[in-house]
């Protein structure tokens, strides 16, 4: 399993826009049920940092997140929207629990 971590922070005027798009990325993710991911956004305390993270199966080579319409416009113009660019991270994951349905 891969696992990646990307956190930024946005300009406060800009943090609603930014929920929007990330909002309408899950929106194509559920229609499209891509195999081999998992894939969590948080907004922090501050309500302008925001953190993602995905985790890819055994055997998933590239992420799907590139090709959908709604990631590609939440990418497009993710510099003008931050005050703090996005900071990827490689994760190495030691353990997963979920009860949640």
């Amino acid at each position: 399993m891969r696992a990646v971590m990307v956190r930024y922070r946005v300009k406060p005027e800009m943090a609603a826009e930014n929920e929007r798009l990330v909002r309408a990325v899950y929106a194509e993710l559920q229609a499209v049920k891509p195999a081999g991911l998992s894939y969590q956004t948080h907004k922090l305390a501050d309500g302008v940092s925001f953190v993602h993270v995905a985790m890819y199966g055994d055997g998933v080579l590239e992420s799907p997140l590139p090709g959908l319409t709604a990631f590609k416009a939440f990418t497009a113009d993710i510099k003008a929207r931050c005050d703090e660019l996005p900071v990827t991270q490689e994760l190495q994951p030691i353990g997963f629990f979920s009860s949640l349905s």
